[in-house]
């Protein structure tokens, strides 16, 4: 049975009367997600000794690199499922024990096809992360609030991503095997997470902590109570969510944009190094900008909409604006190369904004999962838009990376393979976006228990 939480015995002070237990729920999430990031991190920041260590061509590490992307959309493919009927507190439990595991064991690795195995088995366990995520913040947070907490949350890849340039390579240069050591460090902290998640996590209609009023406000968008009780209604099918214009607004958007995040994580350690020579530490405070420029971004992206909807405007059109005016942010990029030739560091600046601006558009398109789809089929949702991510990531590199990366460097040309994936960066989001609003204009809310879902 769903009980709400009794209302506490004397009322709250005016500023604290709704509460705020949500953002500690919110905190947990952007910590897993640190997590998360540092952990798929470690390998592009220890590529130049593990080149030297294991003999590795640009195709190889591209074929590591591949390992991953196939397994993280194979993960996806069904994790979201597994999260939907697990339930949101084990699932991701389950899926923070597996990746930190998989991550600690790229440690024992002796071979590169070894390193491909680790990769492949970190992936799918690391695809579990955002589908619980996003459940979580549908089941915390009112849809006013949604992007804003995803911002915060998924600000968390970005401060993974910074964690890993000051730290990786330093513990890397302490010893001889400081690489292995890398790997253990960054892969045990996702057992302190687990120890807090237990201590702290629950379904708001069962957690002590949370107060009446608080509960009544995550969920005042819906008009009749009992659509709480997530956990006794009927799952949804593949079939029913695959039969709704909304399922491929979000499966394209993530499609197209996905790869160029990954394209950031794994290649721009390898950019700077082959463009401007950095290397090993050297590296740590360009790419620790570029993230923390994202941090802003992706809190930023939260921001625009909340305060677009609080201006009065429907959420869908807050929606739809803040993402074209993002998309048209990453621009600049296709002029990174121009302007690194007159300073670097306007190259690492250009570079950040449009990863800024990436950040940015994960918090709107993550919470039109929560906005076009209900509660329990957000986990769903968000796997098969990881998932299409995930294929995204992988033809851009078997096509475009992998054969164009290893063409251009045989030829010693390598920076023209760089100003062709500035040009795929610049134009994917815009493209996403006019696909979003073809396939879902306004955004509604699905519901399956209504003979016209559609």
């Amino acid at each position: 049975m769903i009980q709400t939480p009794t209302a506490p015995a004397t009322a709250a002070p005016a500023a604290t009367a709704v509460g705020r237990y949500r953002w500690t729920i919110c905190a947990l999430v952007f910590f897993a997600t640190t997590i998360n990031y540092l952990d798929r991190a470690v390998i592009s920041l220890l590529k130049p000794t593990l080149e030297k260590a294991f003999s590795w061509s640009a195709g190889d590490y591209a074929n590591i690199e591949l390992s991953f992307k196939v397994a993280y959309a194979v993960g996806m493919m069904g994790v979201g499922r597994v999260i939907d009927r697990l339930g949101t507190k084990t699932g991701y439990a389950l899926s923070t024990l597996l990746w930190s595991l998989a991550a600690m064991g790229h440690a024992l690795v002796s071979s590169t096809v070894g390193f491909s195995v680790a990769r492949a088995f970190l992936g799918v366990t690391e695809a579990g992360n955002f589908p619980a995520a996003i459940k979580t913040t549908a089941e915390w947070f009112p849809q006013r609030e949604r992007a804003l907490a995803t911002g915060i949350f998924n600000s968390g890849s970005n401060v993974g991503a910074i964690l890993a340039p000051l730290t990786v390579p330093f513990i890397a240069a302490a010893s001889a095997n400081g690489w292995k050591w890398a790997f253990l460090i960054t892969g045990g902290l996702g057992f302190i997470w687990l120890v807090l998640w237990y201590a702290y996590y629950e379904v708001p209609a069962r957690h002590a902590r949370l107060t009446k009023a608080e509960f009544d406000y995550i969920h005042s968008d819906v008009n009749d109570m009992a659509a709480v009780a997530v956990e006794t209604q009927p799952k949804i099918s593949w079939g029913q969510l695959l039969r709704v214009r909304q399922t491929y607004a979000f499966i394209f958007g993530k499609f197209l944009t996905d790869p160029i995040w990954w394209f950031y994580l794994f290649w721009l350690p390898d950019f700077l190094n082959k463009q401007y020579g950095l290397q090993n530490t050297a590296v740590a405070l360009p790419v620790a900008l570029v993230y923390i420029l994202s941090s802003v971004g992706s809190i930023g992206g939260g921001w625009i909409p909340l305060r677009l909807i609080k201006g009065g405007m429907p959420a869908f059109q807050a929606r739809k604006i803040s993402m074209l005016i993002i998309a048209l942010c990453v621009l600049p990029i296709v002029f990174a190369q121009y302007l690194g030739q007159l300073n670097m560091w306007l190259a690492v600046l250009v570079i950040g904004i449009a990863a800024a601006a990436h950040q940015a558009w994960s918090a709107n398109i993550f919470s039109t999962a929560s906005d076009m789809f209900p509660k329990r089929a957000v986990a769903s949702v968000t796997g098969l838009g990881g998932m299409a991510g995930g294929l995204g990531g992988i033809l851009l590199t078997a096509l475009v990376q992998k054969r164009m990366f290893v063409y251009y460097e045989s030829i010693g040309q390598l920076n023209k393979a760089y100003f062709i994936m500035f040009l795929i960066c610049g134009g994917a989001y815009l493209l996403a976006w006019v696909l979003m609003q073809v396939f879902a204009p306004r955004m509604q809310m699905i519901r399956f228990d209504e003979p016209a879902a559609k």
